[in-house]
């Protein structure tokens, strides 16, 4: 170190000016550049950020404005002088009269961090997330934490006076643009495991986060943050083509020139104005057709009590197999099992498609010379670390070809004979399509029973092979082409919808709508040809319902007829957002004519010039909620492709739904329909007629359909919870919300046998796995919640119930009711009137090219044909819906009030104490 006496200086002090030069007799401006920095971003291809004095003024000011730097304070220079931090860090303290400590050009350790900010009396730090540790706030006044994504897990109570800041801020943006303090009371409404938040924009910056089409998003919403205000750099040396993509025109600021700097984050604002992190828009991954943030699941991997830190990144070392590689660096006490217990950890929360593949275990994780994540540093995981447990390869042909059935399905490497089929990530829709794959390969119809009640490879070969083994495979009639010039009869399920509108007329209540909001540049003659593409492809969508003798019998319109798209333009209407809501209720509501058709319709609108809302009609009887996917994945592949020039990329169907029909009626005759008959005759004899639930006014004479909804959330805990309950107990989500929902059912109606409606996909076949149609149905689940149950012996009489049913699904519900011959009467739905639907979510969110695409919220009456229907579905961590319900009989309060019974139910299940479920108030304390 070197000291200088400026006293012995004082005269050739004196002999220069006691003031600041004069730029103007320099020729310097605040435009002029005041360094050039190179970066490699998120690209790691180096380019030279140009930064002006001026912006490089402003914000220094703001700097010590917003960290309060005084004369007494004292700054430590930690970041290298090579990174645009340091300046930063020297030109606050500086500017503030503060004392600046400047660390020597080596790497430090945290320990030696913390050893060296005691000894000096550091005040003020700013350091990289990795070198964080609770110690260091001992000694400072203000710890700035920046440079990389900081998990709340590394956050402890903090009581000494020291603040925290979340510093956030690109090169490209001089530095720091938001801040977030991390005081204890800022904390205590963030989501457990999460990343912090980046707070608010400093005094010289501003902040926007925009879609694809360049608009404002609504508070909840991700989008792409982009940064202006003073600090914004004047682009990229020599890299015109870069700047110009990158730094782009404010048209929010109204000075002429401001740009934007658009910083390729995914970000969204919170309900009290705080920006949170989601992640780098290039560093989402697609893997398996799942588009994946790699920092959600190493913020997951931080929660664990045995790692002190993790990251996760998708590694492609074998080409065209990419997959995510968790690097930890464990606590002391982790065994040798860590990665088996990582993995049934993040099995509990996530879904199979975010679970890494492999755990590499570090001593520490590789840092950059300026503190960062050295991603390239990265060692590739060695077969070891990819395995989940000890690997017994497959045996036989049954367990081989299986083998390939659940790689195939759950998108995994291999597959072991102890591995559980639930374990690697399926759930009871993925079971179907098992069951459908078996059927096709052994020429048998395994039960789902076999499944649940022995999941690994093993154990379901055991069953195929006893299967093959006894009575011999059961040969079900292949689907096939069926002659169209005779007449063609309807599926039982259209059959049924046919009926009912002929006894009631047309209603609603069996529309099914979607609304798209799209903004951007749109390709209107791309999206005319790609709706006429998707009638033409499916039969059921131009299907006619003529009556003969009768019955119902089946026309056709024909292909080369375009669907019907009507379109509005709202750009110049005084009121626009009551117009769309007009228009939107009149297309959902207007009705459908079975005999002359067409039976599915769009309409677009134009709300602005870059914005349209997109809305698609069809008819239930020739559609469903599983058709909605398969319409969202055509629309995608067909637009992309028509967008560019080219034609259809999408291949004939094999077959279509009017041969499902056919197929259908041969398969349900004879034998096949007695067994199943039989079922649902035993299961449902003596069941009650009604749920006599307290309704706030008495049951009408006649059902009304008009409905309304209440949102239902079940929090990322309770929803982890109670995940883990399903892996203890061999149960589905499903599973577990209908046992809780039958407990309060029941404890409101005083009755203990409940009947609980659910629909089922009821595609049991692999050929009309790519079919628009009409192929739900709905099965009456009979709960017995007498004797006072625990948690292992209800969902014990659950699980049954629910895979009884499954097996027997084939039989029309229609034809259950006639079997079971209820009591009819028109004030309420036969067998059962309270529905649970469960959703199971894949990848149907549209990807159009140029086009940000989300759902529009335009609002449209709420029908609801039984007296409450709860449907739920797994959003992100969290298992959300809501909870309609019939106004002619229940107040919204009411319905409320439901909701938190159900919930308290449910976490009774989870906590599993000894005796009787729901045994707890259901009261909460106002009530």
């Amino acid at each position: 170190r070197m000291s200088i006496g400026l006293d012995e200086q004082s005269a050739e002090q004196d002999r220069h000016p006691a003031t600041n030069p004069d730029p103007g007799t320099l020729g310097l401006t605040p435009r002029h550049l005041a360094y050039v920095i190179y970066t490699s971003g998120s690209t790691g291809t180096p380019k030279g950020v140009m930064v002006e004095h001026g912006g490089l003024a402003q914000h220094i000011l703001a700097s010590v404005d917003k960290y309060q730097i005084t004369g007494i304070d004292r700054v430590l220079q930690f970041a290298s002088t090579n990174f645009d931090p340091s300046i930063e860090q020297a030109f606050s303290a500086l500017t503030a009269g503060a004392v600046l400590f400047i660390r020597p050009n080596v790497i430090w350790s945290p320990e030696r961090l913390i050893t060296e900010i005691a000894h000096h009396s550091i005040t003020v730090a700013n350091i990289t997330p990795l070198y964080f540790h609770i110690e260091l706030t001992r000694y400072l006044r203000l710890l700035i934490v920046g440079g990389d994504a900081f998990a709340i897990s590394k956050l402890m109570t903090i009581n000494n006076g020291c603040v925290i800041l979340n510093a956030y801020g690109p090169t490209e943006a001089t530095v720091t643009a938001t801040t977030f303090d991390l005081s204890s009371s800022a904390l205590k409404g963030l989501a457990e495991g999460r990343y912090v938040s980046i707070g608010k924009p400093i005094s010289s910056k501003k902040v926007y986060i925009l879609d694809a089409g360049f608009e404002p998003v609504p508070i909840g919403v991700a989008g792409e943050l982009y940064i202006g205000g003073a600090g914004v750099a004047r682009g990229y040396l020599n890299r015109p083509e870069l700047t110009a993509e990158r730094f782009v025109a404010d048209r929010f600021s109204g000075e002429a020139g401001a740009r934007l700097y658009r910083t390729g984050d995914l970000v969204r604002w919170a309900a009290d104005g705080n920006l949170e992190f989601l992640g780098r828009l290039d560093e989402q991954v697609k893997i398996r057709g799942y588009r994946i943030e790699p920092g959600e699941v190493a913020a997951r991997l931080g929660e664990h009590a045995l790692v002190r830190e993790a990251v996760v990144i998708a590694r492609e070392d074998t080409p065209g197999e990419k997959r995510l590689v968790a690097y930890v660096v464990a606590r002391d006490e982790a065994g040798d099992d860590l990665a088996a217990v990582l993995r049934a950890y993040l099995s509990a929360m996530l879904p199979e498609y975010m679970i890494p593949a492999a755990y590499v275990r570090l001593e520490a994780l590789p840092l950059t010379p300026n503190g960062k994540l050295d991603r390239k540093a990265l060692p590739a995981p060695d077969e070891e670390a990819y395995a989940r447990q000890a690997y017994e390869a497959p045996q036989g042909e049954v367990e081989t070809i299986l083998a390939g059935m659940w790689a195939q399905l759950l998108g995994v490497e291999r597959v072991g004979r102890q591995d559980s089929f639930f374990e690697l990530g399926g759930h009871s829709l993925l079971a179907v399509r098992l069951v459908n794959r078996i059927q096709q390969a052994f020429g048998l119809k395994l039960a789902l029973t076999a499944l649940f009640v022995a999941p690994s490879l093993a154990g379901v070969a055991a069953a195929v092979e006893e299967q093959l083994a006894g009575s011999g495979p059961l040969h079900l009639p292949t689907i096939a082409r069926v002659d169209r010039s005779g007449v063609l009869p309807p599926s039982y399920a259209q059959e049924r919808l046919w009926f009912l509108s002929q006894l009631e007329g047309g209603s609603e209540a069996y529309h099914v709508p979607l609304a798209l909001r799209l903004r951007g540049e749109l390709d209107r003659a791309a999206l005319g040809r790609t709706l006429d593409e998707v009638w033409a492809r499916h039969e059921a969508l131009r299907s006619l319902f003529v009556t003969e003798e009768g019955k119902a019998r089946v026309a056709f319109l024909a292909a080369e007829r375009s669907l019907p798209l009507v379109e509005h333009d709202l750009r110049n209407e005084i009121d626009a957002v009551a117009r769309l809501a007009v228009l939107s209720q009149d297309e959902f509501a207007a009705p459908f004519d079975l005999e002359h058709g067409p039976l599915v319709r769009a309409c677009l609108i134009r709300v602005a010039d870059t914005e349209h809302v997109l809305l698609v009609t069809q008819h239930h009887i020739v559609s469903d909620g599983w058709s909605i996917g398969i319409l969202l994945r055509e629309i995608e592949t067909l637009y992309a492709a028509f967008a560019r020039g080219e034609e259809s990329p999408l291949g004939e169907l094999a077959v279509q739904y009017p041969d499902y029909a056919v197929w259908q009626r041969q398969w349900l005759s004879g034998e096949r329909q007695a067994g199943q008959a039989q079922y649902w005759r035993d299961a449902l004899q003596g069941a009650p007629v009604v749920l006599n639930l307290p309704t706030d006014r008495p049951r009408p004479a006649q059902q009304s359909f008009v409905g309304s909804n209440v949102p239902v959330r079940l929090d990322a805990e309770l929803t982890r919870d109670l995940k883990r309950l399903c892996l203890r107990h061999g149960a589905t989500p499903f599973m577990v919300v209908l046992a809780a929902w039958a407990v309060v059912l029941s404890r409101l109606s005083g009755q203990e046998d409940i009947v609980i409606g659910t629909p089922t996909a009821n595609r049991g076949r692999r050929e009309v796995e790519g079919l628009i149609g009409f192929f739900v149905n709905t099965l009456a689940l009979r709960v017995d919640v007498s004797g006072e149950p625990d948690v292992a012996t209800l969902l014990e009489r659950v699980r049954s119930v629910a895979l009884g049913a499954q097996d027997h699904q084939d039989l029309p519900f229609e034809q259950v009711v006639e079997i079971v011959q209820p009591p009819r009467r028109l004030e309420h739905t036969p067998v059962f009137q309270v529905l649970l639907t469960w959703q199971t979510l894949e990848e149907d969110r549209l990807a159009l090219p140029g086009l940000a695409i989300e759902p529009a919220g335009v609002a449209y009456d709420t029908m609801s044909k039984f007296d409450l229907e709860l449907d739920l579905a797994e959003v992100g961590n969290e298992f959300v819906g809501s909870l309609g319900y019939a106004t002619a009989l229940f107040d919204r309060e009411t319905v409320e009030r439901h909701i938190g019974y159900l919930e308290v139910v449910l976490r009774d299940l989870v906590a599993e104490a000894q005796g009787p479920v729901g045994r707890t108030s259901l009261l909460s304390a106002p009530e």
